[in-house]
């Protein structure tokens, strides 16, 4: 079976990715999506200095199902299987590992689309997921 990785943050590029997934799997059968949610500490901050990681990881799941619900949803209408997973962590990092460690064959993500000159200063989540793996990524604007 074929694992396809797609990070979802609930942005409108996520969600075309999503619609591109649900795609790719309907036209492959037994394709397993697996999505992904990252939680960063430092969107949390304030309270990132109260919890520990330990913490950090059980409130993971919480957050992920209200960012995740609209994919969900399109995944579920398209009768797509799939498996959530939640990591806490930089996103291009918690992205690899998770490809690495569910041995998934492909990512699906969605892009910011920062501009050229951004994307060069400050680089992407992408463009660092597509240089941290060995499988294929495609990206989605």
């Amino acid at each position: 079976m074929k694992k396809i990785l797609v990070p979802f943050d609930g942005s409108a590029n996520a969600l075309r990715a999503i619609h591109h997934a649900a795609t790719v799997a309907i036209e492959a059968p037994g394709v397993e999506i697996i999505l992904l949610h990252v939680l960063d500490p430092m969107t949390f901050k304030s309270q990132a200095a109260l919890l520990s990681p330990d913490e950090l990881s059980r409130f993971c799941p919480v957050e992920a199902a209200h960012v995740i619900d609209p994919a969900r949803e399109i995944l579920d209408l398209a009768g797509v299987g799939y498996t959530v997973r939640c990591r806490v962590g930089a996103a291009a990092g918690a992205i690899a590992s998770e490809v690495y460690e569910s041995q998934c064959d492909a990512v699906i993500m969605g892009t910011r689309g920062m501009g050229a000159i951004a994307n060069m200063m400050i680089g992407s989540v992408a463009s660092h997921v597509v240089h941290l793996v060995h499988v294929p990524v495609t990206l989605i604007k």
